[in-house]
């Protein structure tokens, strides 16, 4: 198999991501009380929850990535990108549900923010969070796909701020504030738990999304000498590196280099799924497999 470097750069816009996040988090939290901002303050919160998820998708994206099969995990580390992406679905829905929690308290209590400091902090949230939301975009694993929403939630949250905050240079409509914050929450909420979704299917073994068992099963029958198949598994290493094996049960087979020709045809009739692995074991036709007892 050739060399992936999407992993590589994976890591390195984590990296950057988390600097980003971490660096902007702590000019949130001072500039929350310059502006009396309780929103800016509770995103402060948020942000900090990101930037402890974005820490973990970086240290796990790094050993996934430098880490091969071992003793302990025969698969290598690359099984650990879904810990990473069910842990950040964790803490993204535990943090929305804080902001809905302030949200609501600030619909009952409404108070009075600098909005001239709100829009600057907003235009450096935007770009910040934009900027980081950008080079992440391209990940393909689903610990990638969560820390962008992390990400898609602060961009969509200074949207929000910077709204509001030239809205209340006209108007002191402060309820704007917990309205807006509600709505992008219980978007990304929307989106978060699509991934919750994909990712615990995967960890549950799920069969992987856009891939049917049944064509897979389709090609392999068609092979030449294979006269049936049971005992057939697909799953996922990451939601990205997919895995399967199969017991071919063999027809008409009268010498040995038959049944080599037979496994070489069967890895060619599934390549265009692009498994990363993928195992057969072979059977002849007066074999007895302990294996079709449980199916």
């Amino acid at each position: 198999m050739g060399h992936d470097h999407s992993h590589g750069n994976s890591e390195k816009n984590l990296k950057l991501a988390f600097f980003i996040n971490f660096g902007f988090t702590i000019i949130e939290i001072i500039g929350g009380f310059l502006t009396n901002s309780v929103a800016i303050i509770s995103d402060a919160l948020h942000d900090l929850g990101d930037s402890l998820s974005l820490g973990l998708a970086w240290y796990i994206e790094g050993k996934a990535n430098k880490k091969g099969a071992t003793n302990e995990f025969s698969f290598g580390y690359a099984r650990f990108r879904l810990l990473g992406a069910l842990i950040n679905s964790v803490v993204l829905v535990a943090g929305s549900v804080y902001i809905i929690y302030e949200a609501i308290s600030r619909l009952q209590n409404p108070e009075a923010v600098d909005s001239k400091y709100m829009i600057g902090f907003a235009i450096l949230g935007v770009l910040a969070n934009g900027y980081a939301a950008w080079r992440v975009s391209g990940g393909k694993s689903l610990n990638d796909k969560v820390v962008s929403w992390h990400l898609l939630e602060d961009v969509l949250g200074w949207v929000a701020v910077f709204i509001v905050a030239i809205i209340l240079q006209f108007k002191d409509w402060y309820i704007l504030d917990p309205i807006l914050s509600l709505g992008i929450t219980l978007y990304i909420l929307w989106g978060v738990g699509g991934r919750l979704k994909d990712t615990l299917h995967l960890l549950l073994q799920g069969v992987p999304e856009g891939l049917n068992m049944q064509e897979v099963k389709k090609q392999l029958q068609q092979v030449d000498h294979v006269s049936s198949i049971h005992h057939m598994h697909v799953w996922s290493l990451d939601g990205e590196h997919h895995v399967l094996t199969a017991h071919l049960v063999l027809e008409k087979i009268s010498h040995f280099d038959q049944i080599d020709d037979v496994r070489q045809k069967a890895i060619e009739s599934v390549e265009e799924w692009d498994f990363s692995h993928h195992t057969f074991q072979l059977e002849l036709d007066k074999e007895k497999c302990p294996m079709l007892k449980s199916h």
